[in-house]
């Protein structure tokens, strides 16, 4: 399950506030930067340096920030144009059209930015959503994610359905965004034997399901609670995470809880579907 994060710590100087600003005023995570990175990259902007990048983050998402931010977060990414060419050693697999059958065919994995008012800073909702019954099977919750964070959310939920990725013949499905084209988190899949796909950029459609889900977890969640510390955030996900899984109803899945769905599914009491993505 998710476990509750540390505070992290800086050794001097004035503290990061983890976000900039858009001409609107409103604010941006990091988090939400560095995909607006990466979007860039594996798109028009794969051979530009920083500043370019710093540019386009400024004229195509309207992004109030420096050029030193963008260069710290283009090294953090492992970006910067002399090293390039030798970040990514891992093919990239890109999501086809697949008809679902069964659980634990296709996971899809994605980001969710929370806002806690009260300490003026964002956290991060990292999930793993079975596309055939709608559960989300883990879940991290955390003032940051990486890598890392990923492939132990990924190892967790697999002990959770207590399946063998080769045997089920797993897919998991993400965006492009730097957790899941981390080095970390593909030799994991490749160790456990799962299939890792990516999207093409700006294709939200290709992992609708998990984008479903984060428009519930706004709508239901984020946007009626005013969060004044991060364990009260931290709460309020793992209350919604619960709700979500055990109680709410989905006319998708003959008007079931997606954990109810996936134990009918499992001993064969409800009739077979067919998910087409």
């Amino acid at each position: 399950m998710a476990n509750l994060d540390r505070e992290r710590t800086y050794g001097g100087g004035r503290p990061i506030p983890g976000y900039s600003l858009d001409t609107d005023g409103r604010k941006v995570c990091d988090g939400q930067i560095e995909e607006y990175i990466m979007e860039l990259i594996e798109g028009e902007a794969f051979c530009y340096g920083y500043y370019k990048i710093h540019m386009l983050l400024e004229r195509r998402y309207h992004l109030i920030i420096n050029p030193k931010k963008v260069y710290r977060l283009c090294g953090k990414l492992g970006i910067l144009k002399p090293q390039r060419q030798v970040k990514i050693k891992y093919p990239r697999r890109i999501a086809k059209n697949r008809e679902i059958t069964a659980p634990n065919q296709l996971w899809e994995t994605d980001i969710k930015y929370g806002y806690i008012t009260g300490e003026d800073r964002f956290f991060y909702v990292l999930s793993f959503l079975d596309v055939f019954d709608r559960s989300i099977i883990d879940y991290h919750i955390g003032l940051y994610c990486t890598g890392q964070n990923a492939a132990f959310i990924l190892k967790n939920a697999l002990n959770c359905r207590n399946i063998d990725p080769r045997e089920a013949g797993l897919v998991i499905r993400s965006d492009n965004g730097p957790q899941f084209i981390s080095n970390i988190f593909e030799e994991t899949c490749n160790s456990l034997g799962a299939e890792h796909e990516r999207i093409p950029v700006k294709t939200p459609n290709k992992n609708a399901h998990i984008e479903a889900f984060h428009r519930l977890l706004e709508d239901d969640c984020l946007s009626i609670n005013e969060f004044e510390t991060y364990v009260q955030a931290y709460i309020a996900i793992m209350d919604y995470m619960d709700y979500y899984n055990n109680v709410r109803i989905h006319s998708s899945l003959k008007y079931l809880p997606p954990a109810e769905y996936y134990l009918a599914a499992l001993s064969g009491t409800v009739a077979a579907s067919i998910v087409k993505v």
